[in-house]
């Protein structure tokens, strides 16, 4: 496979403070299976601390999702989206991010 820019941004990374790791089923709502984990993220954006979280799920088909959600010490919110395994889709990463996070619990930089 090509190099993925996206990819080698998330390897060389600087790391932040881990809230830890959600493995969801189908169905299931990360509001639901991650309340601790979240948290640890609110409790990151109210202190100005950084902290990152990775979150898998499966699409329709079953093919795991990664996402890493990274929120910077400026109140930053960045996912990145490995879609590698997935095999109805681009099978790239992706990156997304945007600014204080009104509603954490959505964890979603989607405009």
């Amino acid at each position: 496979m090509l190099d993925d820019p996206v990819e080698d941004r998330w390897e060389s990374r600087a790391e932040l403070s881990s809230c830890g790791e959600v493995s969801l089923a189908q169905g299931e709502e990360i509001q639901k299976q991650a309340v601790r984990e979240i948290a640890c993220l609110r409790r990151a954006l109210k202190s100005g601390e950084s902290a990152e979280l990775k979150v898998t799920y499966p699409t329709v088909e079953g093919d795991p999702i990664r996402e890493y959600h990274r929120l910077t010490p400026q109140g930053r919110l960045e996912v990145y989206t490995d879609s590698t395994d997935d095999r109805y889709s681009d099978q790239k990463w992706s990156f997304a991010e945007c600014y204080t996070p009104e509603w954490l619990a959505e964890i979603s930089c989607d405009q």
